[in-house]
């Protein structure tokens, strides 16, 4: 029997991160069955639980030291189907019958919308991987994939729960496409996003803030899918705001100057 060596950790530890991006692979793939047979509420869930098993193979890895370079590209590949394709497949279930009967004009837009999505999923993921070593690290260029499928998520499950889609006809229909656009819009745009990376479970915090935890809880349990579409939505457009407010403030100043 080989000794182990002193200061390697076991094998087996690498398969703690590898397991939890699986998770989150298979809740991916779970809410694409699950629009399929037409259960759109678990199809949304399916995509935030596999956003919170997202955010924590990563920080596994780091916390147990168990980073490398499979695990990036595994977890890359699971962030694609989780986050882009089956976003993009559930959107397109819920709707697509339904906007159909609208014409084939209306049919065409989408399916198209559905598919800019995925496309720009792609497209974000391989400009994050590409420039890692390059950027800020507090900052994500474009919206992430996670919080885009959040949005798109939690707009279905929102619209599913109170019939906002085919009750209000053509304008619900083509707004829940839209909606999908514009998170695919949204996550290939160079807005910056916080990545909240600074933030650690061994860090000081003020006491005040840890009151943030449970009355965001309460708040989503109050109502979980329109909570969830608030703080997404909220999350999604606070960077385009940010930037044309920051634009509007710009140009007084540089109208004195001139």
């Amino acid at each position: 029997m080989q000794a182990e060596e002193p200061g390697r950790p076991r094998r087996a530890i690498y398969l703690l991160p590898n397991l939890l991006t699986t998770t989150a692979l298979f809740g991916g793939f779970y809410g694409i069955v699950a629009a399929i047979g037409g259960n759109f509420e678990r199809a949304a869930l399916s995509l935030f639980v596999a956003a919170v098993f997202d955010g924590l193979d990563g920080r596994v890895a780091r916390w147990t030291k168990t980073e490398s370079a499979f695990g990036k590209e595994y977890d890359s590949l699971s962030d694609m189907v989780s986050f882009g394709v089956a976003p993009a497949l559930i959107s397109y279930q819920w709707g697509i019958a339904g906007i159909a009967d609208y014409g084939t004009a209306w049919a065409r837009f989408g399916w198209l919308a559905a598919f800019f999505y995925a496309v720009a999923a792609a497209l974000r993921l391989a400009r994050f991987n590409t420039r890692t070593g390059s950027v800020d690290k507090r900052y994500f260029e474009g919206l992430p994939s996670p919080a885009a499928a959040a949005l798109v998520a939690s707009f279905i499950w929102t619209a599913d729960t109170f019939d906002l889609g085919h009750q209000a006809g053509l304008a619900g229909l083509a707004l829940g496409f839209g909606v999908t656009a514009l998170a695919g819009a949204l996550m290939v745009s160079q807005f910056a996003y916080p990545s909240f990376k600074n933030v650690g479970a061994t860090k000081r915090v003020r006491f005040a803030s840890l009151l943030l935890v449970p009355l965001t809880f309460m708040a989503i349990a109050a109502n979980p899918p329109a909570m969830l579409l608030a703080f997404s939505g909220t999350f999604a457009l606070s960077a385009p705001l940010l930037w044309a407010f920051r634009r509007l403030r710009r140009r007084p100043r540089e109208a004195g100057e001139g």
